[in-house]
């Protein structure tokens, strides 16, 4: 595992200071060395060991790439347990950190509720991954593809070309279809209050006037989302416009994103989606990465409900992403 401090020279920080930051964790076939623990102890998850800063293993010239948008307060570091999967099996991963919208840096307002930010996100990491010296001429450009958890599931959306309307979601947060994505999210609850405070910013004005844009980017082949979130906001006729593969990955008993107004609204409305719900208790934050023993006495998204394996989820998700990636190549 290598990490890069990526910058967005065109967009500044939300607190003005700098460019936006674009901290991301790459996972890759490496050369033979040393694994070691990447977390401090103590910490309530659990991930796997790596073998940090090895060279790429010289096995192929090229690799598909796949970039990974974790979910709304999450981090780089909670896609590890599919980044590390695909990176197993041939495949450079590149996971971004969301500036604003992430644990590892104090909660933004403009983080939480321009969503739309995350796609260019993508897309300047995209960037900055194909003039990386060391990764750059090993990328197959022909196969990338994005990945994505709950807020990261509509941004890979947003990606292949999916278009979100903040009026459209304001009038389906007043329909009697609303879900939990209409409420304050528990990572960030006050977030919504102080967007009120600092709305007229010049930053804010100019990233709501691109809130309906595309941004979709053509380097991006294919499309892996799970438990998306906010798609009661898609405009529709932007899904029926997508013309790249997509697959959508959901838990039966997914309250946060539940699966009728999310998950199943987007694969009714992408031509060729495939859906793929996951029986039984299988809840939102399952898909979320392992946690400790003392994680799962403490936190309650380390817990899931009786009979839930989330080290099996994984595994099965792993498989699924890794078979439709092969075949959308």
């Amino acid at each position: 595992m290598l990490s890069r401090s990526f910058v967005d020279e065109t967009r500044k920080s939300w607190d003005g200071k700098g460019p936006r930051p674009l901290l991301t964790r790459v996972w890759y076939p490496a050369a033979a060395g040393k694994q070691s623990d990447i977390l401090e102890p103590g910490t309530p998850f659990a991930v796997p060991r790596v073998v940090q800063g090895g060279k790429l293993s010289p096995r192929s010239r090229t690799y598909p790439l796949v970039v990974l948008s974790h979910g709304t307060g999450g981090s780089a570091l909670q896609m590890m347990w599919l980044g590390h999967y695909l990176a197993a099996h041939g495949y450079i991963a590149a996971a971004i950190n969301h500036h604003g919208n992430t644990g590892i840096e104090p909660p933004t307002p403009q983080g939480f509720l321009l969503v739309w930010e995350r796609a260019k996100d993508v897309t300047v990491l995209l960037n900055k991954m194909l003039a990386d010296p060391t990764f750059g001429p090993r990328i197959d450009r022909r196969r990338i593809g994005a990945a994505g958890f709950s807020l990261g599931g509509y941004t890979v959306i947003a990606i292949a070309g999916g278009r979100f309307s903040p009026k459209q979601f304001e009038l389906f947060c007043h329909s009697p279809e609303q879900d939990f994505t209409c409420e304050p999210q528990p990572e960030f609850p006050q977030a919504r209050a102080q967007f009120e405070e600092i709305k007229t910013d010049a930053a804010v004005q100019e990233s709501l006037r691109h809130a309906e844009d595309s941004f979709r980017d053509p380097r991006v082949k294919a499309v892996f989302a799970i438990a998306p979130a906010l798609a009661g906001g898609f405009i529709a006729e932007s899904l029926s416009e997508i013309r790249v593969p997509a697959q959508i990955v959901v838990g039966e008993r997914d309250t946060v994103a539940p699966p009728a107004t999310n998950a199943r609204r987007l694969a009714s409305l992408i031509p060729g989606a495939r859906l793929t719900v996951m029986p039984g208790a299988v809840g939102h934050y399952t898909f979320l990465a392992e946690c400790t023993p003392h994680g799962r006495s403490t936190i309650s998204i380390c817990r899931d409900a009786l009979g839930v394996d989330r080290a099996e989820t994984h595994a099965w998700a792993n498989r699924l992403a890794l078979a439709f990636f092969e075949s959308a190549w």
